[in-house]
Parts: C-alpha cells; sequence; structure tokens
C-alpha cells in the first residue's frame, strides 16, 4: 500500500467543485464530514498533552532533587523528538497496533521534550533570596517546592505547555498513519480540493489557538503577580 497515494472524491455539479476551488455551498452541504474527525483530533491532542505534561513535570521534579538526572532524561526527550513523526508511527505499529494507542504514544512522546525543559528551567530560574527567605521561616523542603518553587516557575511552565500543545495539534493530524484518524485523514484523502483542505487545516488551526488561549487564560488567573499592571 502507499502511503502517499491520494485518493480524490467525484465533484460534479458545479464549477467550482469541478474546478477544485473554494466553494462556500459545498462546505455547508459537507460540514458534517468534519465533525467526528474534529472531535477525535481534540481527543487524540487533550489525552496526549495532558498524560505528556503530568510524565514530564514528575521527571522534572525528580530531577530538580538529583540533579545528576537531568543530562538522560533532556537527551532521551531530544532523541524522542527527533524522529519523524510519520516514521515512529510506522515503528510503533508491529507493537501496539493500529489505533489511538499507537498515535497517544507517540504523541506524548514529542510533548516531553517541552516541557521537561521548561519546567526545569523555571525551577532552576527561582531567585535564590526567594528560597533562602523560605528556608528562614521554617519550610521544609516539600512545602519550599510547592509554596514557593512551583508557584514562581509557572511562568515558564506554562510556556512549555502553550508549545507542546500547539505541537501536539499539528503532529496530530499524521495520526491517521496510526489508523487513528483525525483532521488530517480528509486532508489528505482529498488534498486537491481547496474546500476540504481549508475545511480542514482551518479547524486544525481553530482548535490550536483556542486551547493556547485557554492555556494563556489559565496562566493569567494562576499567577495575578504578572499581570501588566496601569
Amino acid at each position: 500500500m502507499l502511503l502517499a497515494q491520494i485518493q480524490f472524491e467525484q465533484r460534479k455539479g458545479d464549477t467550482c467543485e469541478s474546478e477544485n476551488g473554494f466553494c462556500p455551498s459545498w462546505i455547508g452541504d459537507n460540514f458534517e464530514r468534519y465533525v467526528d474527525p474534529f472531535w477525535q483530533h481534540v481527543f487524540l491532542t487533550v489525552t496526549a498533552v495532558v498524560l505528556g505534561f503530568v510524565i514530564a513535570f514528575a521527571l522534572a521534579l525528580l530531577a530538580h532533587r538529583k540533579r545528576w538526572l537531568i543530562p538522560p532524561i533532556s537527551v532521551t526527550s531530544q532523541v524522542l523528538y527527533g524522529i519523524p513523526s510519520v516514521a515512529l508511527f510506522l515503528l510503533l505499529l508491529p507493537a501496539t497496533g493500529r489505533g489511538n494507542t499507537t498515535a497517544l504514544i507517540a504523541l506524548v512522546s514529542y510533548t516531553l521534550v517541552f516541557v521537561f525543559v521548561n519546567v526545569s528551567t523555571g525551577l532552576d530560574g527561582v531567585p535564590e533570596d526567594s528560597i533562602d527567605a523560605a528556608r528562614g521561616m521554617g519550610l521544609t523542603e516539600n512545602q519550599l517546592l510547592w509554596r514557593v518553587e512551583v508557584p514562581l516557575a509557572l511562568p515558564e511552565i506554562f510556556a512549555g505547555l502553550r508549545i507542546a500543545t500547539t505541537t501536539t495539534v499539528g503532529l496530530a493530524a499524521l495520526a491517521f498513519f496510526a489508523g487513528a484518524g483525525g483532521l488530517g485523514e480528509p486532508i489528505y484523502r482529498d488534498i486537491g480540493f481547496k474546500s476540504n483542505v481549508a475545511v480542514a487545516g482551518g479547524l486544525c488551526v481553530l482548535l490550536a489557538a483556542v486551547l493556547d488561549l485557554a492555556i494563556l487564560h489559565a496562566q493569567r488567573m494562576l499567577t495575578p503577580w504578572r499581570r501588566a499592571t496601569p
């Protein structure tokens, strides 16, 4: 089976469709075909980002205490991110089969580098005077971590989360190679038809923008001291 093979649908009726143009009427009549792929794309993106964040955040906290773990974890996450996405999907297929499992393993692996690096950078960037003041107040190491270091590292943590999320939206468009569907499937199925690409691609962009704005709003709510003052 040739992965690059593209099957074009038969379009009859009006000039716009026959010439593969941008056809608002066709979009209105066929929008329902994108609903299920869109929600599958949302599922893949959100699930991968949540799982990746939990794993990378836990690894970053562990490495913050045991500094010797930073280089091997950082290098491993960078190596995983360096594997071409389509190749990783195909490499996983014999072991995990077609479907969500294969897609999520690959997508989660691509989120690790962004979250791990930013969490580590944020924790390392906490001012020493803040740490000394907290210790002077009698805070334990765990209290210091959760009451001082993590809150002050939130801007960096959220920055990594935003990058991981928008990147995952794009990579999830290739999840159909693993049999997991998503918006990439309709894009590649009829990539020569402008209306089709505009709708499926536009939904990907919209999803990335909405998720990014949601994370940015959460950041503003959790870091009130960072809000600009008039």
